[in-house]
Protein backbone atom coordinates (compact mmCIF):
# COMPACT_ATOMS: atom_id res chain seq x y z
CA UNK A 1 0.00 0.00 0.00
CA UNK A 2 3.02 2.12 1.04
CA UNK A 3 4.38 2.17 -2.39
CA UNK A 4 0.95 2.32 -4.40
CA UNK A 5 0.91 5.91 -2.37
CA UNK A 6 4.56 6.80 -3.37
CA UNK A 7 3.56 6.22 -7.21
CA UNK A 8 0.46 8.62 -6.44
CA UNK A 9 0.79 11.59 -9.21
CA UNK A 10 -0.55 14.46 -7.12
CA UNK A 11 -1.47 16.97 -9.97
CA UNK A 12 -3.89 14.18 -10.94
CA UNK A 13 -6.12 15.53 -7.42
CA UNK A 14 -4.94 18.62 -6.73
CA UNK A 15 -7.14 20.24 -10.23
CA UNK A 16 -10.51 18.68 -8.51
CA UNK A 17 -9.79 20.24 -4.77
CA UNK A 18 -8.15 23.84 -6.69
CA UNK A 19 -11.50 23.61 -8.73
CA UNK A 20 -13.77 23.30 -5.81
CA UNK A 21 -11.76 25.64 -3.62
CA UNK A 22 -11.81 28.19 -6.64
CA UNK A 23 -15.15 28.05 -6.83
CA UNK A 24 -16.36 28.71 -3.54
CA UNK A 25 -13.79 31.45 -2.69
CA UNK A 26 -15.52 33.43 -6.25
CA UNK A 27 -19.15 32.34 -5.21
CA UNK A 28 -18.79 33.44 -1.73
CA UNK A 29 -16.70 37.39 -2.80
CA UNK A 30 -18.58 37.59 -5.78
CA UNK A 31 -22.05 36.32 -4.50
CA UNK A 32 -24.08 39.72 -5.14
CA UNK A 33 -22.15 39.69 -8.55
CA UNK A 34 -24.04 36.92 -9.77
CA UNK A 35 -21.13 34.41 -10.22
CA UNK A 36 -23.04 31.28 -8.97
CA UNK A 37 -26.41 31.98 -10.63
CA UNK A 38 -27.37 29.71 -13.46
CA UNK A 39 -26.69 31.61 -16.11
CA UNK A 40 -23.68 32.45 -15.51
CA UNK A 41 -22.22 28.99 -14.98
CA UNK A 42 -23.36 27.83 -18.02
CA UNK A 43 -21.68 31.10 -19.41
CA UNK A 44 -18.35 29.48 -18.09
CA UNK A 45 -19.16 26.14 -19.57
CA UNK A 46 -20.03 27.65 -23.40
CA UNK A 47 -16.81 29.80 -23.07
CA UNK A 48 -14.50 26.80 -22.17
CA UNK A 49 -15.97 24.58 -24.87
CA UNK A 50 -13.10 25.81 -27.70
CA UNK A 51 -10.57 25.36 -25.22
CA UNK A 52 -11.85 21.93 -23.99
CA UNK A 53 -11.88 20.95 -27.27
CA UNK A 54 -8.22 21.84 -28.17
CA UNK A 55 -7.38 20.61 -24.47
CA UNK A 56 -8.14 16.96 -25.24
CA UNK A 57 -6.11 16.93 -28.56
CA UNK A 58 -3.14 18.06 -26.51
CA UNK A 59 -3.68 15.47 -24.03
CA UNK A 60 -3.23 12.98 -26.68
CA UNK A 61 -0.15 14.81 -27.99
CA UNK A 62 1.49 15.50 -24.75
CA UNK A 63 1.15 11.75 -23.31
CA UNK A 64 3.10 10.44 -26.65
CA UNK A 65 5.81 12.95 -25.58
CA UNK A 66 5.28 15.17 -28.10
CA UNK A 67 3.64 19.22 -28.59
CA UNK A 68 1.85 20.90 -30.26
CA UNK A 69 2.14 24.94 -30.61
CA UNK A 70 0.36 25.68 -33.91
CA UNK A 71 -3.60 24.81 -32.52
CA UNK A 72 -4.08 28.76 -32.07
CA UNK A 73 -2.89 29.35 -35.90
CA UNK A 74 -5.04 26.56 -37.04
CA UNK A 75 -8.40 28.03 -34.96
CA UNK A 76 -7.93 30.81 -37.12
CA UNK A 77 -7.58 29.65 -40.30
CA UNK A 78 -10.03 26.65 -40.24
CA UNK A 79 -12.76 29.15 -38.92
CA UNK A 80 -11.68 31.66 -41.69
CA UNK A 81 -11.24 29.15 -44.61
CA UNK A 82 -15.25 27.97 -43.17
CA UNK A 83 -16.37 31.36 -43.02
CA UNK A 84 -15.78 31.65 -46.96
CA UNK A 85 -16.46 28.53 -48.00
CA UNK A 86 -20.30 29.37 -46.46
CA UNK A 87 -20.63 32.14 -49.29
CA UNK A 88 -20.92 29.64 -51.41
CA UNK A 89 -21.22 26.38 -50.16
CA UNK A 90 -24.04 24.52 -48.00
CA UNK A 91 -22.58 24.37 -44.44
CA UNK A 92 -22.12 20.74 -44.36
CA UNK A 93 -19.52 21.32 -47.36
CA UNK A 94 -17.94 24.30 -45.50
CA UNK A 95 -18.04 22.69 -42.09
CA UNK A 96 -15.76 19.87 -43.78
CA UNK A 97 -13.41 22.27 -45.75
CA UNK A 98 -12.35 23.83 -42.72
CA UNK A 99 -12.29 20.43 -40.34
CA UNK A 100 -10.13 19.07 -43.20
CA UNK A 101 -7.65 22.40 -43.43
CA UNK A 102 -6.99 21.61 -39.77
CA UNK A 103 -6.37 17.79 -40.32
CA UNK A 104 -4.32 18.90 -42.87
CA UNK A 105 -1.90 21.24 -41.04
CA UNK A 106 -2.12 18.57 -38.15
CA UNK A 107 -0.80 15.90 -41.14
CA UNK A 108 2.14 18.21 -42.11
CA UNK A 109 3.18 19.05 -38.70
CA UNK A 110 2.68 14.63 -38.84
CA UNK A 111 4.79 14.00 -41.60
CA UNK A 112 7.64 16.11 -40.28
CA UNK A 113 7.66 15.26 -36.76
CA UNK A 114 7.21 11.38 -37.89
CA UNK A 115 8.86 10.71 -40.85
CA UNK A 116 11.45 14.20 -40.79
CA UNK A 117 12.38 13.01 -37.22
CA UNK A 118 12.67 16.80 -35.91
CA UNK A 119 11.51 18.16 -32.58
CA UNK A 120 7.67 18.35 -32.40
CA UNK A 121 8.28 21.90 -30.45
CA UNK A 122 10.44 23.55 -33.39
CA UNK A 123 7.98 22.22 -36.41
CA UNK A 124 4.65 23.37 -34.80
CA UNK A 125 6.34 26.62 -34.10
CA UNK A 126 7.60 27.14 -36.91
CA UNK A 127 3.76 26.26 -38.98
CA UNK A 128 2.49 28.41 -35.64
CA UNK A 129 4.07 31.34 -37.44
CA UNK A 130 3.33 30.25 -40.82
CA UNK A 131 -0.27 29.65 -40.87
CA UNK A 132 -0.76 32.87 -38.46
CA UNK A 133 0.37 34.84 -41.44
CA UNK A 134 -2.00 32.39 -43.70
CA UNK A 135 -5.24 33.28 -41.69
CA UNK A 136 -4.11 37.07 -41.73
CA UNK A 137 -3.49 37.33 -45.55
CA UNK A 138 -6.56 35.08 -46.29
CA UNK A 139 -8.69 37.96 -45.86
CA UNK A 140 -6.25 41.01 -45.96
CA UNK A 141 -7.36 41.53 -42.07
CA UNK A 142 -10.76 41.65 -42.35
CA UNK A 143 -13.37 39.83 -40.72
CA UNK A 144 -15.61 37.25 -42.11
CA UNK A 145 -19.67 37.51 -41.20
CA UNK A 146 -21.61 34.16 -41.13
CA UNK A 147 -25.17 34.73 -42.09
CA UNK A 148 -25.83 30.85 -42.27
CA UNK A 149 -28.33 30.17 -39.63
CA UNK A 150 -27.66 26.72 -39.47
CA UNK A 151 -24.55 26.75 -39.12
CA UNK A 152 -24.62 29.32 -36.47
CA UNK A 153 -27.25 27.18 -34.75
CA UNK A 154 -25.23 24.01 -34.43
CA UNK A 155 -21.95 25.48 -33.80
CA UNK A 156 -22.88 28.14 -31.08
CA UNK A 157 -26.23 29.38 -30.49
CA UNK A 158 -28.73 25.80 -30.39
CA UNK A 159 -29.94 23.78 -27.38
CA UNK A 160 -31.39 20.39 -27.09
CA UNK A 161 -33.78 19.69 -24.03
CA UNK A 162 -32.36 23.05 -22.68
CA UNK A 163 -28.51 21.87 -23.47
CA UNK A 164 -26.79 24.12 -25.67
CA UNK A 165 -24.97 23.19 -28.27
CA UNK A 166 -21.30 24.24 -27.04
CA UNK A 167 -22.05 22.15 -24.13
CA UNK A 168 -23.35 19.31 -26.00
CA UNK A 169 -19.91 19.15 -28.49
CA UNK A 170 -17.78 19.16 -25.04
CA UNK A 171 -19.53 16.21 -23.79
CA UNK A 172 -19.42 14.59 -26.94
CA UNK A 173 -15.91 15.02 -27.73
CA UNK A 174 -14.82 14.39 -23.78
CA UNK A 175 -16.48 11.11 -23.95
CA UNK A 176 -15.45 10.15 -26.89
CA UNK A 177 -11.66 11.52 -26.13
CA UNK A 178 -11.71 8.89 -23.11
CA UNK A 179 -12.73 6.05 -24.79
CA UNK A 180 -10.15 5.89 -27.43
CA UNK A 181 -7.41 7.60 -24.37
CA UNK A 182 -8.42 4.64 -22.31
CA UNK A 183 -10.17 1.84 -23.85
CA UNK A 184 -8.73 0.80 -26.82
CA UNK A 185 -5.12 -0.28 -27.86
CA UNK A 186 -4.46 3.19 -29.45
CA UNK A 187 -4.56 4.90 -26.26
CA UNK A 188 -2.18 1.96 -24.67
CA UNK A 189 -0.24 2.94 -27.53
CA UNK A 190 0.18 6.24 -26.74
CA UNK A 191 0.58 5.54 -23.29
CA UNK A 192 3.79 3.16 -24.31
CA UNK A 193 5.07 5.67 -26.92
CA UNK A 194 5.29 8.72 -24.72
CA UNK A 195 6.55 6.38 -21.91
CA UNK A 196 9.23 4.86 -23.42
CA UNK A 197 9.68 4.78 -27.06
CA UNK A 198 12.50 2.29 -27.55
CA UNK A 199 10.50 -0.09 -25.42
CA UNK A 200 7.40 0.79 -26.84
CA UNK A 201 9.27 0.15 -30.58
CA UNK A 202 10.22 -3.50 -28.77
CA UNK A 203 6.58 -4.73 -28.00
CA UNK A 204 5.68 -3.81 -31.91
CA UNK A 205 4.25 -0.23 -31.78
CA UNK A 206 4.33 1.51 -34.71
CA UNK A 207 6.04 4.74 -32.91
CA UNK A 208 6.34 6.64 -36.29
CA UNK A 209 2.31 6.10 -37.20
CA UNK A 210 1.56 6.87 -33.13
CA UNK A 211 3.46 10.75 -33.87
CA UNK A 212 1.89 11.36 -36.94
CA UNK A 213 -2.32 10.57 -35.83
CA UNK A 214 -1.72 12.51 -32.38
CA UNK A 215 -1.22 15.47 -34.19
CA UNK A 216 -3.48 14.76 -36.92
CA UNK A 217 -6.10 14.22 -34.33
CA UNK A 218 -4.57 18.11 -32.52
CA UNK A 219 -4.78 19.71 -35.76
CA UNK A 220 -8.53 18.45 -36.27
CA UNK A 221 -9.67 18.97 -32.75
CA UNK A 222 -8.12 22.73 -33.19
CA UNK A 223 -10.20 23.27 -36.27
CA UNK A 224 -13.17 21.98 -34.74
CA UNK A 225 -12.64 24.64 -31.58
CA UNK A 226 -12.33 27.09 -34.85
CA UNK A 227 -15.98 26.05 -35.92
CA UNK A 228 -17.14 26.71 -32.72
CA UNK A 229 -15.74 30.36 -32.25
CA UNK A 230 -17.00 30.70 -35.39
CA UNK A 231 -20.53 29.56 -34.69
CA UNK A 232 -20.93 31.71 -31.70
CA UNK A 233 -19.47 34.66 -32.54
CA UNK A 234 -21.45 34.41 -36.10
CA UNK A 235 -18.40 35.57 -38.24
CA UNK A 236 -14.37 34.61 -38.07
CA UNK A 237 -10.96 36.38 -37.59
CA UNK A 238 -7.63 35.83 -37.66
CA UNK A 239 -7.53 37.08 -34.53
CA UNK A 240 -9.22 33.97 -33.07
CA UNK A 241 -7.07 31.39 -30.92
CA UNK A 242 -4.14 33.16 -30.95
CA UNK A 243 -4.14 33.63 -27.10
CA UNK A 244 -5.51 30.03 -26.64
CA UNK A 245 -1.99 28.06 -26.40
CA UNK A 246 -1.26 28.93 -22.76
CA UNK A 247 -4.89 28.53 -21.76
CA UNK A 248 -4.88 25.05 -23.51
CA UNK A 249 -1.12 24.14 -21.82
CA UNK A 250 -2.17 25.34 -18.10
CA UNK A 251 -5.82 23.18 -18.93
CA UNK A 252 -4.35 20.20 -19.67
CA UNK A 253 -0.91 20.35 -17.09
CA UNK A 254 -3.15 21.27 -13.78
CA UNK A 255 -5.06 18.59 -15.18
CA UNK A 256 -2.81 15.85 -14.91
CA UNK A 257 -1.35 15.27 -17.82
CA UNK A 258 2.64 14.83 -17.70
CA UNK A 259 5.04 17.44 -20.00
CA UNK A 260 7.60 14.49 -20.56
CA UNK A 261 5.37 12.24 -22.10
CA UNK A 262 3.44 8.35 -20.64
CA UNK A 263 0.61 9.82 -18.69
CA UNK A 264 -2.59 12.05 -19.42
CA UNK A 265 -5.80 12.51 -17.96
CA UNK A 266 -8.69 13.19 -20.58
CA UNK A 267 -11.42 15.01 -17.32
CA UNK A 268 -8.75 16.23 -16.03
CA UNK A 269 -8.07 18.31 -18.52
CA UNK A 270 -11.62 19.34 -18.89
CA UNK A 271 -11.78 20.45 -15.80
CA UNK A 272 -8.75 22.50 -15.97
CA UNK A 273 -10.48 23.96 -18.91
CA UNK A 274 -13.40 24.89 -16.69
CA UNK A 275 -11.10 25.88 -14.06
CA UNK A 276 -9.08 28.22 -16.44
CA UNK A 277 -12.84 29.73 -17.76
CA UNK A 278 -13.57 30.11 -14.22
CA UNK A 279 -11.08 32.09 -13.12
CA UNK A 280 -11.27 34.56 -16.34
CA UNK A 281 -14.96 35.14 -15.64
CA UNK A 282 -14.32 35.36 -11.57
CA UNK A 283 -11.57 37.80 -12.43
CA UNK A 284 -13.41 39.95 -14.66
CA UNK A 285 -16.44 40.01 -12.31
CA UNK A 286 -13.50 41.27 -10.15
CA UNK A 287 -12.50 44.22 -12.50
CA UNK A 288 -9.19 42.57 -12.85
CA UNK A 289 -7.63 43.26 -16.26
CA UNK A 290 -6.76 40.94 -19.20
CA UNK A 291 -3.41 41.34 -18.17
CA UNK A 292 -4.05 40.26 -14.29
CA UNK A 293 -5.86 37.11 -16.11
CA UNK A 294 -2.98 36.27 -18.20
CA UNK A 295 -0.36 36.39 -14.83
CA UNK A 296 -2.65 34.49 -13.30
CA UNK A 297 -2.81 31.44 -16.22
CA UNK A 298 1.13 31.77 -15.75
CA UNK A 299 1.34 31.43 -12.46
CA UNK A 300 -1.02 28.46 -12.93
CA UNK A 301 1.36 27.02 -15.36
CA UNK A 302 4.49 26.97 -12.94
CA UNK A 303 2.11 25.18 -10.22
CA UNK A 304 1.67 22.90 -12.45
CA UNK A 305 4.62 22.23 -13.80
CA UNK A 306 6.08 22.02 -10.62
CA UNK A 307 4.18 19.40 -9.14
CA UNK A 308 4.01 17.20 -12.34
CA UNK A 309 7.79 17.20 -12.25
CA UNK A 310 8.46 16.05 -9.07
CA UNK A 311 6.68 12.78 -9.49
CA UNK A 312 8.31 9.87 -8.29
CA UNK A 313 10.48 8.04 -10.03
CA UNK A 314 9.38 5.72 -12.62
Amino acid sequence: MLASLRKTNPSQYVIYVGFLAIFVVFAIILRDDGFATPFNLFNIVQQAAPISIMAIGMVFVLTSGEIDLSIGSIVAVSALLTAMLLREWPWPVAAAGGLAAGAAIGALNGVLVAYGRLPSFLVTLATMGVFAGVGRRMTALQSVPIENDSFNALFGSASLFGVPSLIIWTLVATLLGYFFFRQTRYGAHIHATGDSPKAARATGIKVLRVRFSVLVLSGTLAALAGLLYAGRLHGARYTLGEADLLTVIAAVIVGGTRLNGGAGSIFGALIGSLLMSMLNNGLILMGYQPSDQMIARGLIILIAVALTLREPNR
